[in-house]
């Protein structure tokens, strides 16, 4: 009787597990899918040039390299650790005086401004913006000015820290490479400051022609180079925020 019992008992339980709903039974398969890892999910790292770094990073160096260098350019305002450390002396060149050939002379134009001036901002710039060619004869300038001196073919004033071209003053010796201001360096005559200026963008690798003391075609391209390369406006000339960059001021 006993035996007829048990066997009854291990039926009827066994029919109650069959009898589990279907919905009960794929619950928890899915409850023991969840605990399982799932490759698919896992963090994407690659190799980087100093270590490893995640895919969704910025820029590399590169690119950060090239941003650094165009904000540069584009700022006239730059810090005094892009300037030159080291400080040029002035140095005298034996220069031979006189037209050349192969640089032609400016022209008079009366009330010409000096293009792109309107946009070089600060006083340091100043006398470009303001710049005006100006025609007067001999009696005028002197009257108007104590320091005019005959440099390389022409005639030049001084004013305020600045040389200029003396329109007038002598039309038969009027050869002017460069018609605009030439900032007076240590005090020196305008071809003085120029060959100086071209001995320092030399030794740069910025200026590849002779020493001269001319203000022509191939110094005033080595100075907007230099300038470009350096943050400040390009101006082409010779003035004080160049040669202070220049480690000549």
């Amino acid at each position: 009787m006993k035996s007829l019992l048990t066997l009854g008992c291990c039926v009827a339980l066994a029919s109650i597990a069959l009898a589990e709903p279907p919905d009960q039974h794929k619950k928890k398969h899915a409850a023991n899918d969840e605990q399982k890892p799932h490759p698919q999910q896992q963090q994407v790292v690659k190799p980087g040039k100093h270590g490893q770094h995640n895919a969704s990073q910025g820029p590399n160096a590169s690119q950060m390299k090239s941003q650094r260098h165009l904000s540069k350019t584009q700022n006239p305002n730059l810090p005094a650790g892009q300037r030159n450390a080291a400080k040029i002396k002035a140095k005298h060149f034996d220069l031979k005086t006189g037209p050349k050939q192969e640089i032609a002379s400016a022209k008079f134009t009366q009330n010409r401004r000096i293009e792109g001036s309107e946009r070089w901002t600060g006083a340091r710039y100043t006398v470009f913006r303001s710049y005006r060619p100006e025609w007067h004869d001999q009696g005028w300038w002197r009257a108007h000015h104590t320091r005019i001196i005959l440099i390389g073919g022409g005639w030049y004033f001084w004013n305020a820290g600045f040389w200029y071209p003396a329109w007038g003053y002598d039309p038969a010796v009027a050869y002017y490479p460069y018609d605009g201001p030439i900032y007076a360096y240590h005090n020196l005559p305008p071809d003085q400051v120029i060959a100086n200026v071209q001995s320092a963008l030399q030794e740069q690798g910025y200026y590849q022609g002779e020493v001269d003391g001319l203000l022509g075609p191939l110094t005033r391209a080595a100075l907007a180079d230099y300038q470009r390369d350096h943050g400040l406006y390009t101006t082409a000339a010779i003035d004080e925020p160049t040669l202070d960059s220049l480690g000549m001021s």
